[in-house]
């Protein structure tokens, strides 16, 4: 089972893509602030880390900038839309995907599929 960790502080969104990702068969593990993210993925083996870009305490960005050495693949689900070129600049650093809020169910599952099978 692909495990997959979402770190994302609106406990509601962060609970109904845990259900959905889980109903599709994957392992799913909360946090709910960057910190807890960042411990968690530096304790932790995790296949793909989908990273909400604002936090409180954290971004998303500066999460990933802690922890892009390890070796998973990395996505932001944000409500702020990504132009072309920034998304050009955001593979270029390593993250693989970015999903804009709100997302289909079955959209949200086929691009974690392609990232981790």
């Amino acid at each position: 089972m692909k495990k997959v960790i979402y770190v994302e502080d609106d406990r509601d969104t962060a609970e109904a893509v845990k259900l959905v990702l889980e109903l599709a068969g994957y392992g799913v593990e909360l946090a709910f602030c960057g910190r807890e993210g960042l411990a968690k993925i530096q304790q932790k083996t995790y296949d793909l880390a989908l990273l909400d870009i604002m936090m409180p305490d954290m971004s998303g960005w500066d999460l990933f900038q802690k922890v892009r050495t390890k070796k998973m693949k990395f996505a932001f689900l944000s409500a702020l839309p990504v132009s072309d070129e920034r998304f050009k600049e955001l593979k270029k650093a390593g993250i693989s995907d970015y999903i804009t809020k709100p997302f289909e169910r079955k959209d949200l599952i086929a691009r974690v599929k392609k990232m981790v099978g």
